[in-house]
């Protein structure tokens, strides 16, 4: 008998998931090119489940369901708030650009994003191993075909092929390894392969084997080195608004599941993964800035800069436990939690200044697309300006703060080998900032080809949401306090119940 507080817990996935069969519904009917309808409903739909999650995260209570396979704590409410917030802004975003292109023939644009955004709240609330595959699948299937939507595009085409043979192969590498996991605990429950493994009685020798593989996959979908080939291939062949799709929204989800499986069930054996984590750490950071400076394309120089944005990330979560203590936990993981959604906001604004100036025939996809954007819109090229230094750490945006505090995580626990990451991470950050303000360069200082002197044509919804965006990645530079408790109490609450 499944009892009501079961229920309660997974409401907002009942809502999302119900009106997203609802909306396939009755966009058979709408004929609008445009989907005017469908992408209302969407809007509205997401809106009252983002407003659910911030009720049930401002209570600050943890609940089990169904047998303790699905939590719902602060965290988790949270990032699916942030999540839910992220899908509307990018479909507000993306719906010009798609319509343009002939992608909303149908409403799979809408539908398919919003079941991708109930793998990303299952992933983000699993508190069992195969939920939480359950959830990765469905977001990444949905991913995969949101990547394919414009099938007349042979470079779509082949960018889904790639995605999804690498992407089944990463998946094949986290099961493989949740499966030795269970072989060697007995349990697919995350507290009882907590508490297992905390019991030292089971062989370590097949823990470690495992876990090798855990990481594997969770690397993958991260897009950490050495298994970042397919983020440059897909954020540069996916339709943009795609590419805006699976590059904000589900970094959520891929912190969320990072924080599940190795924190909350793996915690007991930090010591080997955060070894891990800091050799894909370095990998990263060194291989995506050095490799974003050679870039012209300026999708294919974001996708390695996320892959060098989440080798901070994981500094962060590699910094919690040290020499077996707890007591940098707190600290450490909600410094991660704060850089994650400080990364996705600001992701945001950069794709949607690429959308805005995104015209019929025109993708404005390389970095000389943007050259004298000053000159015809100075508001737009200040947004663009904004993120770029938010993305390159410079005061007092947003991101600054963001990288301040996973160097202050790791300079916390007191190690000489955290205070050389901290060096190195600080480092390649400088070589970042070449790449971002050359982006600041070309829009400033470059004279614009009469190709792109042209008026920047946007729909209202659009060009609010954006000035919005851009606003708030100078605001929480200004003010980050508000964020960062909120983040530092969600995570107190989740370190409080480890094991329980």
């Amino acid at each position: 008998m499944i009892d009501t507080l079961s229920w309660i817990t997974v409401y907002p996935e009942i809502i999302l998931l119900v009106m997203a069969c609802v909306i396939a519904l009755v966009d058979l009917g709408v004929t609008s090119p445009r989907r005017q309808t469908t992408y209302v409903l969407s809007l509205l739909t997401l809106a009252v489940i983002a407003c659910v999650q911030a009720v049930y995260a401002s209570h600050g209570s943890t609940a089990y369901g169904f047998g303790k396979m699905f939590i719902s704590d602060p965290m988790g409410n949270w990032l699916k708030c942030f999540a839910t917030v992220a899908l509307m802004v990018t479909l507000v975003y993306g719906r010009p650009y798609a319509a343009d292109r002939g992608m909303l023939r149908g409403g799979e644009f809408f539908t398919l994003s919003l079941f991708a955004l109930l793998g990303i709240f299952v992933m983000i609330s699993g508190h069992n191993f195969l939920v939480l595959y359950m959830g990765l699948e469905l977001m990444t299937l949905s991913s995969y075909a949101l990547v394919a939507l414009r099938r007349d595009n042979a470079t779509a085409t082949e960018a889904a092929m790639k995605y999804f043979v690498l992407g089944a192969l990463a998946s094949g590498f986290l099961l493989y390894g949740l499966s030795m996991i269970y072989g060697a605990t007995g349990s697919l429950n995350v507290n009882e392969v907590f508490q297992a493994i905390a019991s030292r009685q089971v062989k370590h020798q097949v823990l470690v084997f495992g876990l090798v593989f855990v990481v594997a996959g969770l690397a993958f979908k991260l897009g950490a080195v050495p298994f970042h080939m397919w983020l440059p291939d897909v954020y540069h062949g996916a339709p943009t608004a795609v590419t805006l799709l699976i590059g904000a929204a589900p970094q959520l989800a891929a912190f969320a599941i990072c924080i599940r499986l190795l924190v909350q069930g793996m915690l007991p054996l930090a010591i080997d993964w955060q070894q891990m984590l800091g050799v894909l750490a370095v990998g990263s950071l060194l291989v995506g800035n050095l490799a974003a400076v050679a870039q012209t394309n300026l999708k294919r120089m974001l996708a390695f800069s996320t892959i060098s944005q989440m080798g901070f990330l994981l500094l962060a979560l590699l910094a919690g436990v040290v020499d077996g203590s707890k007591l940098n936990a707190e600290y450490a993981y909600s410094a991660a939690m704060f850089y994650v959604i400080t990364y996705v906001l600001t992701t945001l604004a950069v794709f949607g200044i690429i959308l805005l100036l995104a015209r019929e025939g025109h993708e404005s996809e390389e970095i000389a697309d943007l050259a004298g954007l000053n000159q015809r819109s100075p508001l737009y090229a200040g947004v663009m300006a904004v993120c770029m230094f938010s993305l390159a750490g410079v005061p007092p945006v947003v991101g600054f703060y963001a990288k301040l505090a996973v160097l202050q995580s790791l300079l916390a626990a007191q190690q000489s080998s955290y205070l050389w990451l901290a060096i190195f991470a600080v480092m390649m950050s400088l070589v970042g900032a070449f790449y971002y303000l050359r982006v600041v360069k070309v829009m400033y200082f470059d004279a614009a080809p009469a190709r792109l002197q042209v008026p920047i044509v946007g729909a209202l919804d659009t060009r609010m949401v954006l000035t919005v965006n851009g606003a708030l990645v100078l605001l929480l530079g200004l003010f980050p306090g508000g964020l960062m408790t909120l983040c530092a109490d969600a995570i107190a609450a989740l370190v409080k119940s480890l094991g329980t």
